[in-house]
């Protein structure tokens, strides 16, 4: 195998004989064919689209599958067969009715012509040849600008699926997976023309954010700042964790006075905030953090765990029996909610002990979005101008169990009294339980979400922007960064694509990034690695 999608990936190089994350040889073998497969679907669409011939099971299809090859998605060998035989299929169909709309269906390329083996090992040998390193004669740097379009379209994918599965969906998204990932196929394409693609790329992940934000909001409101519990309530309970809304709304709805208490995890800390989700009385709080203590977490858990699209680690066996996934999340082993009926998580925490008594352990504030940070802007602006907020600082992402990230917490422990923490996505749990006062009764710390809420920070930035007269990089904003999986990349995309400079990023960077590439955007957009919290501080602040 050879896979160096994320940011944990062996030695900082590549996952050789087995994936950090716990991915064995066989799944990325069947994920590389997944994608291949996929390839030779987008050459079939993007034809189609040419001679008027779209089909919406293609584009879902699409990016079901594309997002089932994030990191921590889907571990499950036997789903990934029937992903790529449906793959095949869906092309053979589409292929059909474009030639009777008289548009190209002959391609030279494999992929477009590709059967699969009628067997799971025949499958992984077949994926092994269409590996991300089986071709050493391709040009390094070109290599690389593919490989970072293709991790960006896996990031695209999921923040579409999210969309789609709140109702909002854009051809323009849809159009742009087909066109990105027949580009990868291509061998005529320069420098250039990569560069091209991956900031188109990010241009089309802002529509796609835009989608899944007016999908968040428009089912569950406009988020409000709202204080979470990290305690516990005496009784029955079931912890959520992922980043799916609907999910979670099916489940309270589910779950309505059976006596039980659902508790969030991780990244649905900020669900919290949503009025049409906090209004569920038996919505208690929050349990446990991301990467740091969530075996331990899990393990002590005295209820079921429902995990929603993708994760933050593959969950050990010790505690399979009490993990039920959703959605495109699977492993071997683990049960599979497919049709949201969740009458079998309900059951099994009515079986368990839940918690044996009341505990207070605080409160976090979560509900800073974009409404709720412009509706305090007169006070944010009339601050900056008086100079009591003298910075803000956007220290968000990923956070991951390999050394170095304790950056980000010393980080923010130590920026100026005088200045603001904007902050989004699992990162902030090294450091959000920490008391940062106030500046003139504005938080110190804002917390704006999810990753997927990257579109909130964007419009804060836009709309300050506006109200000074000035561009985003004149803005006293910073932004440092840390990444992880897939999400984060189109994300850094997405902001190169708006033209955002200086922006710091940890805490590695990535292993499909070639030192040309990099040069390319230290030179273009002043995109810098992160070097210890004092220094960064210093150069940004004085």
């Amino acid at each position: 195998m050879f896979c160096y999608q994320c940011e944990q990936t062996a030695q900082g190089k590549g996952c050789t004989t087995m994936g950090v994350c716990g991915k064995q040889p066989e799944v990325a073998a069947l994920q590389d064919l997944l994608i291949y497969a996929c390839q030779g679907l987008a050459l079939v669409a993007e034809e189609g689209r040419k001679v008027g011939v779209r089909d919406n099971a293609v584009d879902l299809f699409t990016c079901e599958a594309v997002f089932s090859t994030l990191t921590n998605v889907d571990f499950d060998p036997a789903r990934f067969v029937a992903l790529v035989n449906e793959a095949a299929s869906l092309r053979a169909g589409l292929a059909t009715k474009v030639k009777a709309a008289g548009g190209k269906s002959d391609f030279a390329d494999p992929c477009a012509t590709f059967s699969p083996a009628a067997d799971l090992a025949g499958l992984v040998k077949q994926g092994e040849a269409v590996a991300l390193n089986a071709d050493s004669s391709e040009n390094e740097d070109i290599r690389s600008l593919k490989h970072i379009l293709l991790f960006g379209l896996k990031g695209v994918a999921a923040y579409a699926d999210h969309a789609r599965i709140l109702g909002q969906e854009d051809d323009k998204v849809y159009a742009f997976l087909h066109e990105g990932l027949a580009a990868i196929r291509r061998k005529d394409l320069d420098l250039n023309a990569w560069v091209g693609l991956v900031l188109k790329c990010g241009e089309i992940n802002l529509r796609t954010m835009e989608l899944l934000d007016a999908g968040n909001t428009g089912a569950y409101g406009h988020p409000v700042p709202t204080p979470v519990p990290l305690g516990a309530r005496a009784g029955k309970a079931i912890l959520v964790s992922g980043h799916d809304l609907k999910d979670l709304e099916l489940l309270l709805k589910q779950t309505e006075g059976k006596g039980i208490n659902i508790y969030t995890h991780g990244e649905m800390l900020p669900t919290h905030g949503y009025p049409e989700l906090k209004k569920y009385p038996h919505f208690h709080g929050h349990y446990g953090t991301a990467w740091q203590n969530q075996g331990k977490e899990f393990a002590e858990f005295p209820g079921p765990i429902l995990m929603t699209t993708n994760c933050i680690q593959k969950p050990r066996e010790s505690y399979h029996d009490n993990i039920y996934t959703t959605g495109l999340v699977g492993w071997p082993g683990v049960t599979h909610i497919a049709d949201k009926d969740f009458s079998p998580v309900i059951a099994k925490a009515l079986a368990m002990p839940g918690f044996a008594a009341d505990t207070d352990k605080g409160s976090v504030l979560v509900g800073f979005a974009r409404n709720a940070v412009l509706g305090v802007a007169d006070k944010v602006i009339e601050a900056v101008k008086n100079k009591a907020i003298r910075h803000f600082f956007l220290v968000a992402g990923c956070d991951g169990a390999k050394p170095g990230r304790n950056y980000y917490t010393e980080f923010v422990e130590k920026v100026p009294k005088d200045c603001v923490v904007l902050t989004l996505a699992c990162g902030k749990f090294r450091f959000n339980k920490n008391e940062f006062g106030d500046i003139g009764g504005i938080p110190r710390l804002l917390d704006m979400g999810q990753c997927n809420d990257a579109y909130s920070a964007i419009q804060v930035a836009v709309a300050l922007a506006k109200v000074f007269n000035c561009g985003v990089n004149d803005l006293p904003l910073s932004l440092v960064l840390s990444w992880y999986e897939q999400k984060a990349v189109c994300i850094l995309l997405t902001l190169l694509s708006l033209g955002i400079q200086n922006i710091r990023i940890g805490p590695s960077l990535p292993a499909f990034v070639s030192p040309t590439v990099l040069k390319v955007l230290v030179e273009q957009f002043g995109l810098t690695p992160i070097t210890t919290p004092e220094a960064d501080l210093k150069a940004i602040a004085g």
